[in-house]
């Protein structure tokens, strides 16, 4: 009589069998996807995004899904909006998320080959968006096919056209809280911290952008008549913000918060090669690599106005300004962090000179919640599909729908995990993904909802669980 140990190891062996028969067929309907430049873009076409749509709406069609509308929103691509009932009363509701525009392809001329024609890689496929975020949405199409359209959890998907650009749907499931309620939900837009190494992205830090600017003279004035005391508005700009960094790299503007970092990180060794960083050249900043990309804040110079090399002259500079990135703690309220560095700023006076500062824009981070039902079965279902225990990692880029979509359901667990790797050049040229981050990303979807259905309890009021830092 087979034991309890072995029916379950059958079990599983039989769910990577069925995912193995189906990647023929995912291969296929990846590269037929990713061979459609979907930038949504101003300036490019609309009808590739078009054609991607219908693309994914015929495939989940196909997949089972019985209701399928579509979300139209101003100055927005339609948003792909399906839903599958739950099979029982009392069981989960999952909500699957993926986008199916891209990035540009930037300068061609740096590809291996043409960015839309996917082509083979060892191990896998090169072709811009394929890994961010189109071998997501193909992840999510192999789950409902494995389960013939009837998963053992309801299922609602939500794939988005203009995540890359920015959209009116960020902000828009809380307004319809109705059409987004679910008990726990997959965001499919990240990937792994290396490839074979299954990972969980537990937090995602916030971001804000400020300009300081500086103005001294009404117009440049000759170097070697009025410099020395005519005040250099390009010298003064980079007296300041000289001040936000100590002398070993660390941000050095008080008031933002950095934690310790508890989870998983590069070596220093992957870093260093991931950020192309010149050999024999030093990292800047103290302290674990996780504290500083992901539980501590980052202030990036991402543009700076003033005379370029080529066209200078020899004269003071009447202007400089400078275009400012922060990046702050996942659990830091945005416009406190943004406030703090606008604060800074305006207390300098380099030279007794005033500065100009300008706050723009803010995004908030997001710190998922950990320890509940669905996160137990994630970690289970990735424990299952790559062979080994999951890593926790937390990443700096934005992704400013998750918020949306955790104000909506408040109550949901959020996991994030995909396809994707830090190798794979998402938003560089060159972008692959490999096959089998793809193949156990499907056997991963697959074993979290049988794991979640089987493990899923009513929640009961209980006190938010902290999640890992």
């Amino acid at each position: 009589m087979e034991s309890e140990a072995e029916a379950e190891a059958n079990s599983r062996r039989s769910l990577e069998a069925r995912v193995d028969a189906l990647m023929g067929g995912l291969q296929a309907d990846l590269e037929q996807l990713a061979a459609i430049p979907s930038v949504a873009f101003p300036g490019y076409p609309r009808e590739p995004v078009r054609e991607a749509h219908e693309l994914i709406v015929s495939l989940l069609r196909e997949a089972g899904v019985p209701t399928i509308e579509r979300i139209d929103l101003p100055g927005t691509a339609p948003v792909i909006y399906g839903r599958i009932p739950p099979p029982e009363p009392g069981a989960p509701t999952v909500l699957l998320y993926g986008h199916y525009d891209v990035q540009p392809a930037g300068d061609e001329s740096l590809w291996f080959s043409p960015p839309f024609e996917p082509t083979p890689v060892p191990g896998g496929l090169r072709a811009r968006g394929i890994a961010d975020d189109k071998a997501n949405v193909i992840a999510h199409l192999g789950l409902l096919r494995l389960y013939g359209g009837r998963p053992p959890v309801g299922i609602k998907l939500v794939i988005e056209g203009q995540e890359e650009y920015g959209s009116a749907f960020d902000a828009y499931p809380p307004r319809d809280p109705g059409r987004f309620a679910c008990d726990a939900v997959l965001v499919a837009d990240l990937g792994n911290l290396r490839p074979g190494t299954p990972t969980l992205t537990t937090g995602l830090r916030g971001d804000c952008e400020v300009t300081v600017e500086v103005r001294t003279l009404a117009e440049p004035r000759h170097s070697g008549e009025f410099g020395g005391a005519a005040p250099d508005a390009l010298l003064i700009l980079l007296r300041a913000l000289a001040t936000l960094h100590d002398a070993n790299g660390d941000v050095a503007v008080p008031g933002l918060r950095r934690d310790p970092w508890e989870g998983t990180t590069y070596t220093e060794e992957e870093f260093r090669d991931l950020a192309s960083v010149q050999d024999d050249l030093p990292l800047i900043g103290t302290g674990s690599l996780g504290e500083r990309l992901w539980s501590g804040p980052a202030i990036t110079v991402i543009g700076l106005d003033a005379p370029s090399v080529e066209q200078a002259a020899s004269a003071v500079v009447p202007y400089a300004r400078a275009k400012l990135n922060l990046r702050f703690h996942p659990r830091q309220d945005p416009r406190e962090a943004r406030d703090r560095l606008v604060e800074h700023l305006r207390a300098q006076r380099p030279f007794g000179i005033p500065l100009t500062v300008t706050p723009g824009d803010t995004g908030p981070g997001f710190e998922a919640r950990t320890g509940g039902p669905a996160h137990r079965a994630a970690l289970t279902a990735l424990k299952e599909a790559w062979g080994t225990e999951a890593s926790y990692v937390a990443t700096g880029a934005s992704i400013p729908l998750v918020n949306g979509l955790a104000q909506a359901a408040p109550g949901a667990e959020v996991l994030l995990f995909g396809p994707q790797d830090s190798t794979c050049n998402l938003h560089a040229p060159n972008e692959r993904v490999l096959l089998s981050e793809l193949r156990n990303t499907v056997v991963a979807m697959a074993a979290f909802v049988r794991e979640y259905a089987a493990d899923y309890r009513a929640p009961e009021p209980a006190a938010p669980v902290e999640g890992h830092r």
